[in-house]
């Protein structure tokens, strides 16, 4: 029993979780001060930013170079697309559903707030046009898109790489897939000797996050958060766990089991890319998930699959309509359904207020002065919708799978 628990006691998974007890208690005690704590947070989320884009871009081009020369390539990519626009709409029309039946902005008073509502932000909603994203997402110098940190041209540059080395001979591919390989494991031992600070790391952002925001706003809007927890666990703990049971070869249990420690690192970092180089090493190690189809879907995943996001933009959306005391009709709802589809989509994987439900807002013509209410508990919200994020990615990682030769 004593053997038991030391060996508990050295799962990093754990270690997170108590972490973040410690560190919302701590904050909680100590208030702003507890901001003391939060270069702990902060050297912990630069060392794994330092390894995620590269670490992105190699695993992108193995992935592509990997899967390209299979003839089940074009159903793993299809597939894997597919899953992420279809799972963000319906988690979209899941907010939107239970925003009806619950009403988390009916009867609210805000007017002990009323020195919040601004317009400041109205000339933030306006998403790209469709040909002005397409070109943004082709890169003109790729070395200045991997300074500039910008994720979607660094994957469309990697994966036309990686299909470009799945064309050559088998002997040059060999020759180019081999040292890529060898780095994509060296990227893993670093990233173990940092995961080994992380609840160091967690306990300084909780402790932080907590003690400068504290929970004293989450009152004012404590319906909304509660209809938001619940909808995430309904998709996280029911809508993900059908879609692996059903198309499959991974045992449910043995999913969400697997699925506790990216979960917590996801918790606490708010960020899918920060908790990427976790989820790729659980798919792998504990799923048993290709490692083509894991470097070609779980970075891919960690940029474009926000259904944690796209649950918010639903919900916020329905929450200040009710708020203003608004009905919304099928067009209004067919136009946050849209835009909070593609916004979430276009979110980049990292931590920070989201504007993108600005454009949600102004899309369905709902009032955004009371915005500025929930961006000061933005951290909270992404903490959590970030754990559902990256419950998807794995999702669709070990369901695609099933498609990739390399893993039978």
């Amino acid at each position: 029993m004593t053997t038991q628990k030391k060996g508990l006691m050295r799962n990093i998974g754990v270690q997170i979780v108590i972490a973040m007890v410690i560190g919302t208690l701590v904050g909680a005690f100590m208030g702003e001060s507890a901001a003391i704590f939060a270069p702990l947070g902060t050297i912990f989320i630069h060392l794994i930013k330092m390894l995620v884009i590269p670490l992105v871009a190699i695993s992108i081009i193995a992935g592509a170079a990997g899967l390209g020369d299979s003839p089940s390539a074009g159903k793993i990519g299809v597939t894997t697309f597919g899953f992420f626009l279809g799972t963000s709409a319906l988690a979209v029309g899941l907010a939107l559903f239970m925003g009806e039946v619950f009403g988390p902005g009916r009867g609210l008073d805000l007017s002990s707030v009323e020195g919040m509502f601004s317009t400041k932000y109205a000339d933030q909603g306006a998403l790209p046009g469709f040909f002005d994203t397409i070109t943004g997402m082709i890169p003109t110098n790729v070395f200045q898109s991997l300074t500039d940190a910008n994720i979607l041209q660094i994957l469309v540059f990697c994966l036309f790489f990686g299909i470009a080395i799945s064309k050559l001979e088998k002997s040059k591919s060999a020759a180019v897939l081999s040292p890529l390989n060898a780095t994509i494991d060296a990227f893993i031992w670093m990233i173990h000797v940092v995961m080994r600070i992380a609840p160091l790391g967690v306990f300084g952002l909780m402790a932080d996050a907590v003690g400068t925001f504290g929970f004293s706003m989450l009152t004012l809007v404590m319906k909304l958060f509660i209809v938001y927890i619940v909808a995430i666990l309904i998709y996280g703990f029911v809508f993900y766990p059908l879609l692996v049971k059903f198309f499959s070869n991974t045992p449910v249990l043995a999913f969400m089991s697997a699925m506790k420690k990216p979960q917590a690192v996801a918790l606490s970092t708010a960020s899918s890319m920060a908790t990427l180089p976790v989820t790729i090493e659980t798919c792998e190690k504990e799923l048993g998930v290709a490692k083509s189809t894991a470097a070609f879907v779980l970075p891919l995943g960690a940029t474009i699959n926000m259904s944690g996001n796209a649950i918010y933009y639903g919900l916020v959306a329905i929450f200040f309509a009710q708020v203003f005391g608004m009905e919304l009709g099928m067009g209004e709802y067919i136009a946050i359904i849209l835009t909070a589809t593609i916004g979430a989509i276009g979110q980049a994987g990292v931590p920070g207020p989201t504007f993108l439900v600005v454009a949600v807002l102004i899309a369905a013509g709902i009032p955004i002065e009371g915005l500025p209410l929930l961006f000061a508990l933005d951290r909270i919200f992404d903490m959590i919708r970030t754990a559902l994020n990256i419950t998807g990615d794995a999702a669709c990682a070990v369901i695609v799978d099933k498609y990739n030769p390399e893993s039978a």
